[in-house]
Protein backbone atom coordinates (compact mmCIF):
# COMPACT_ATOMS: atom_id res chain seq x y z
CA UNK A 1 0.00 0.00 0.00
CA UNK A 2 1.26 3.43 -0.87
CA UNK A 3 2.00 5.62 2.16
CA UNK A 4 0.15 8.92 2.20
CA UNK A 5 2.41 11.97 1.81
CA UNK A 6 0.95 15.41 2.53
CA UNK A 7 1.36 17.84 -0.33
CA UNK A 8 3.80 20.72 -0.10
CA UNK A 9 0.90 23.15 0.01
CA UNK A 10 -0.77 21.38 2.94
CA UNK A 11 2.51 21.32 4.86
CA UNK A 12 2.87 25.06 4.34
CA UNK A 13 -0.67 25.59 5.56
CA UNK A 14 0.18 23.70 8.74
CA UNK A 15 3.29 25.78 9.30
CA UNK A 16 1.55 29.15 9.00
CA UNK A 17 -0.28 29.03 12.35
CA UNK A 18 2.93 27.95 14.06
CA UNK A 19 4.82 30.80 12.42
CA UNK A 20 2.16 33.29 13.49
CA UNK A 21 2.33 32.05 17.09
CA UNK A 22 6.12 32.27 17.02
CA UNK A 23 6.09 35.84 15.70
CA UNK A 24 3.51 36.83 18.32
CA UNK A 25 5.68 35.35 21.07
CA UNK A 26 8.74 37.22 19.79
CA UNK A 27 6.80 40.48 19.65
CA UNK A 28 5.51 39.98 23.21
CA UNK A 29 9.00 39.22 24.50
CA UNK A 30 10.33 42.36 22.84
CA UNK A 31 7.55 44.47 24.34
CA UNK A 32 7.98 43.29 27.92
CA UNK A 33 11.28 45.05 28.65
CA UNK A 34 9.87 48.29 27.22
CA UNK A 35 6.84 48.11 29.49
CA UNK A 36 9.01 47.25 32.48
CA UNK A 37 11.17 50.33 31.99
CA UNK A 38 8.46 52.75 30.85
CA UNK A 39 8.44 55.16 33.79
CA UNK A 40 6.33 58.00 32.42
CA UNK A 41 3.14 58.44 30.44
CA UNK A 42 1.52 61.26 28.47
CA UNK A 43 -1.41 62.26 30.70
CA UNK A 44 -2.86 65.02 28.50
CA UNK A 45 -1.74 67.23 25.65
CA UNK A 46 -2.73 69.91 23.18
CA UNK A 47 -1.01 71.04 20.01
CA UNK A 48 2.17 69.68 18.45
CA UNK A 49 3.99 67.40 20.92
CA UNK A 50 6.73 65.00 19.83
CA UNK A 51 9.05 62.54 21.56
CA UNK A 52 11.91 60.23 20.69
CA UNK A 53 15.34 59.02 21.79
CA UNK A 54 17.73 61.92 22.47
CA UNK A 55 19.57 62.83 19.28
CA UNK A 56 17.12 61.01 17.01
CA UNK A 57 14.02 62.04 15.09
CA UNK A 58 11.07 62.82 17.37
CA UNK A 59 7.59 61.60 16.45
CA UNK A 60 4.13 62.85 17.39
CA UNK A 61 2.92 61.42 20.70
CA UNK A 62 -0.53 60.39 21.87
CA UNK A 63 -2.27 60.38 25.24
CA UNK A 64 -1.26 57.33 27.32
CA UNK A 65 1.96 56.89 25.36
CA UNK A 66 4.71 55.53 27.60
CA UNK A 67 8.05 57.29 28.00
CA UNK A 68 11.40 55.85 29.06
CA UNK A 69 14.73 57.27 30.26
CA UNK A 70 16.72 58.58 27.32
CA UNK A 71 13.62 60.18 25.77
CA UNK A 72 13.39 63.81 24.67
CA UNK A 73 9.97 65.49 24.60
CA UNK A 74 9.53 68.59 22.42
CA UNK A 75 6.52 70.93 22.24
CA UNK A 76 5.68 73.29 19.39
CA UNK A 77 4.11 76.75 19.35
CA UNK A 78 0.89 76.98 21.42
CA UNK A 79 1.36 73.37 22.60
CA UNK A 80 1.38 71.99 26.14
CA UNK A 81 1.71 68.49 27.58
CA UNK A 82 1.30 66.96 31.04
CA UNK A 83 3.52 63.97 31.85
CA UNK A 84 2.87 61.68 34.81
CA UNK A 85 5.49 59.37 36.31
CA UNK A 86 5.15 56.14 38.28
CA UNK A 87 5.79 57.79 41.65
CA UNK A 88 2.96 60.27 41.06
CA UNK A 89 5.03 63.29 40.11
CA UNK A 90 3.79 65.40 37.22
CA UNK A 91 5.61 67.60 34.73
CA UNK A 92 3.91 70.26 32.61
CA UNK A 93 5.83 71.32 29.50
CA UNK A 94 4.84 74.67 28.05
CA UNK A 95 5.09 75.63 24.38
CA UNK A 96 8.45 75.65 22.56
CA UNK A 97 10.06 73.44 25.20
CA UNK A 98 12.62 70.63 25.03
CA UNK A 99 12.71 68.28 28.02
CA UNK A 100 14.77 65.14 28.56
CA UNK A 101 14.23 62.18 30.87
CA UNK A 102 17.83 61.45 31.85
CA UNK A 103 17.20 58.95 34.66
CA UNK A 104 14.14 57.70 36.51
CA UNK A 105 14.14 54.81 38.97
CA UNK A 106 11.23 54.06 41.27
CA UNK A 107 11.01 51.00 43.50
CA UNK A 108 14.39 50.07 42.03
CA UNK A 109 16.66 47.46 43.59
CA UNK A 110 19.51 49.95 43.95
CA UNK A 111 18.03 53.39 44.69
CA UNK A 112 15.20 55.70 43.65
CA UNK A 113 16.41 58.50 41.41
CA UNK A 114 15.04 61.26 39.17
CA UNK A 115 17.15 63.41 36.83
CA UNK A 116 15.51 65.61 34.21
CA UNK A 117 17.02 68.16 31.80
CA UNK A 118 15.25 71.34 30.70
CA UNK A 119 17.10 72.31 27.53
CA UNK A 120 14.85 75.21 26.53
CA UNK A 121 11.39 76.56 27.23
CA UNK A 122 9.44 76.29 30.48
CA UNK A 123 8.07 73.59 32.77
CA UNK A 124 6.19 72.99 35.99
CA UNK A 125 7.02 70.09 38.32
CA UNK A 126 4.85 68.71 41.12
CA UNK A 127 6.98 66.20 43.01
CA UNK A 128 5.91 62.66 43.90
CA UNK A 129 6.86 59.78 46.18
CA UNK A 130 10.56 59.77 45.28
CA UNK A 131 11.05 63.32 46.56
CA UNK A 132 9.02 62.42 49.65
CA UNK A 133 11.40 59.57 50.47
CA UNK A 134 14.72 61.21 49.63
CA UNK A 135 14.96 64.79 48.44
CA UNK A 136 18.62 64.39 47.54
CA UNK A 137 17.95 62.09 44.57
CA UNK A 138 15.67 64.40 42.56
CA UNK A 139 17.18 67.06 40.30
CA UNK A 140 16.19 69.25 37.38
CA UNK A 141 19.19 70.38 35.35
CA UNK A 142 19.12 73.61 33.33
CA UNK A 143 21.92 75.47 31.52
CA UNK A 144 22.10 78.00 34.39
CA UNK A 145 21.74 75.80 37.48
CA UNK A 146 20.61 72.47 38.91
CA UNK A 147 17.31 72.76 40.75
CA UNK A 148 17.10 70.61 43.86
CA UNK A 149 13.66 69.47 44.97
CA UNK A 150 12.35 69.79 48.52
CA UNK A 151 8.86 68.30 48.25
CA UNK A 152 7.69 70.87 45.81
CA UNK A 153 5.41 72.34 43.18
CA UNK A 154 7.47 74.84 41.20
CA UNK A 155 8.06 76.30 37.74
CA UNK A 156 11.10 77.27 35.67
CA UNK A 157 11.23 79.39 32.50
CA UNK A 158 14.40 79.72 30.45
CA UNK A 159 14.09 83.22 29.06
CA UNK A 160 17.82 83.99 29.32
CA UNK A 161 18.27 84.24 32.22
CA UNK A 162 16.35 81.47 33.98
CA UNK A 163 13.40 82.36 36.20
CA UNK A 164 12.02 80.28 39.08
CA UNK A 165 8.62 80.36 40.79
CA UNK A 166 7.88 78.20 43.84
CA UNK A 167 4.21 77.42 44.40
CA UNK A 168 4.65 74.99 47.31
CA UNK A 169 7.53 73.59 49.32
CA UNK A 170 11.04 74.79 48.47
CA UNK A 171 13.79 74.41 45.89
CA UNK A 172 17.51 75.11 45.72
CA UNK A 173 19.39 76.53 42.73
CA UNK A 174 22.99 75.31 42.61
CA UNK A 175 25.78 76.19 40.19
CA UNK A 176 29.47 77.15 40.25
CA UNK A 177 28.69 80.26 42.30
CA UNK A 178 26.93 78.40 45.13
CA UNK A 179 23.48 77.35 46.34
CA UNK A 180 20.45 79.53 47.07
CA UNK A 181 17.15 78.29 48.54
CA UNK A 182 13.73 79.58 47.54
CA UNK A 183 10.58 78.99 49.59
CA UNK A 184 6.89 78.94 48.71
CA UNK A 185 5.58 82.12 47.13
CA UNK A 186 9.01 83.38 46.04
CA UNK A 187 10.60 84.05 42.68
CA UNK A 188 14.22 83.79 41.60
CA UNK A 189 16.52 84.53 38.70
CA UNK A 190 19.76 82.85 37.59
CA UNK A 191 21.69 84.79 34.94
CA UNK A 192 24.41 82.26 34.06
CA UNK A 193 25.98 79.06 35.35
CA UNK A 194 28.65 81.22 37.03
CA UNK A 195 26.25 83.67 38.71
CA UNK A 196 24.55 83.11 42.07
CA UNK A 197 20.77 82.84 41.96
CA UNK A 198 18.94 85.86 43.38
CA UNK A 199 15.44 86.45 44.75
CA UNK A 200 13.28 88.88 42.76
CA UNK A 201 9.76 90.31 43.17
CA UNK A 202 6.95 89.12 40.89
CA UNK A 203 6.92 92.55 39.24
CA UNK A 204 10.46 91.90 37.95
CA UNK A 205 9.39 88.91 35.85
CA UNK A 206 9.65 89.59 32.11
CA UNK A 207 6.46 89.22 30.10
CA UNK A 208 7.56 85.91 28.53
CA UNK A 209 8.26 84.28 31.90
CA UNK A 210 5.06 85.63 33.46
CA UNK A 211 2.98 84.35 30.54
CA UNK A 212 4.57 80.90 30.73
CA UNK A 213 4.01 80.68 34.49
CA UNK A 214 0.38 81.76 34.18
CA UNK A 215 -0.28 79.20 31.44
CA UNK A 216 1.25 76.32 33.42
CA UNK A 217 -0.49 77.36 36.64
CA UNK A 218 -3.79 76.80 34.87
CA UNK A 219 -2.84 73.36 33.48
CA UNK A 220 -5.71 70.94 34.05
CA UNK A 221 -5.21 67.72 35.99
CA UNK A 222 -2.05 68.73 37.81
CA UNK A 223 -2.20 67.92 41.52
CA UNK A 224 -0.64 70.25 44.03
CA UNK A 225 2.30 68.96 46.00
CA UNK A 226 1.42 66.86 49.05
CA UNK A 227 1.27 67.63 52.74
CA UNK A 228 5.00 67.03 53.07
CA UNK A 229 5.57 69.95 50.73
CA UNK A 230 3.41 72.22 52.83
CA UNK A 231 5.45 71.32 55.89
CA UNK A 232 8.68 72.03 54.06
CA UNK A 233 7.43 75.45 53.02
CA UNK A 234 7.30 76.70 56.59
CA UNK A 235 10.93 75.89 57.35
CA UNK A 236 12.46 76.76 53.99
CA UNK A 237 10.62 79.95 53.14
CA UNK A 238 12.86 82.33 55.06
CA UNK A 239 15.91 81.32 53.04
CA UNK A 240 14.29 82.35 49.78
CA UNK A 241 12.55 85.55 50.93
CA UNK A 242 8.81 85.95 51.45
CA UNK A 243 7.01 82.80 52.58
CA UNK A 244 3.40 82.06 51.70
CA UNK A 245 1.27 79.90 53.97
CA UNK A 246 -0.46 78.35 50.98
CA UNK A 247 0.51 78.03 47.35
CA UNK A 248 -0.17 81.10 45.21
CA UNK A 249 -0.22 81.01 41.45
CA UNK A 250 2.14 83.24 39.55
CA UNK A 251 -0.72 84.72 37.61
CA UNK A 252 -2.32 86.03 40.81
CA UNK A 253 0.99 87.29 42.18
CA UNK A 254 1.88 89.06 38.96
CA UNK A 255 -1.59 90.58 38.72
CA UNK A 256 -1.37 91.83 42.30
CA UNK A 257 2.02 93.38 41.63
CA UNK A 258 0.77 95.06 38.48
CA UNK A 259 -2.32 96.32 40.31
CA UNK A 260 -0.23 97.78 43.12
CA UNK A 261 2.01 99.53 40.62
CA UNK A 262 -0.99 100.96 38.77
CA UNK A 263 -2.55 102.15 42.03
CA UNK A 264 0.71 103.82 42.99
CA UNK A 265 0.88 105.64 39.66
CA UNK A 266 -2.75 106.73 40.00
CA UNK A 267 -2.18 108.09 43.51
CA UNK A 268 0.90 109.96 42.37
CA UNK A 269 -0.99 111.56 39.47
CA UNK A 270 -3.88 112.63 41.72
CA UNK A 271 -1.51 114.21 44.23
CA UNK A 272 0.13 116.31 41.53
CA UNK A 273 -3.27 117.66 40.50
Amino acid sequence: MREFQPSLESRHRGERPRMIRLLAAVALAAALPLAAYANGVVQSMKGDVKAGPVGQTARTVAVDQRLTPGTAVVTGADAQVVLRFEDGQQVVLNQNTEFRIVDFRYEASDMDRTVFDLVRGALRMASGAIAGRNRQVVALRTPQATIGIRGTDFMVALVNPAYISVLQGAVTATNAAGTVAFGAGTFGSVATSAALATAIPASALPAAASAAFSSMSAAAGVAAAGAASEGAAGTAGAAGGTTAGTAATVGAAAAAAAGAAAASRSTSTTTHH
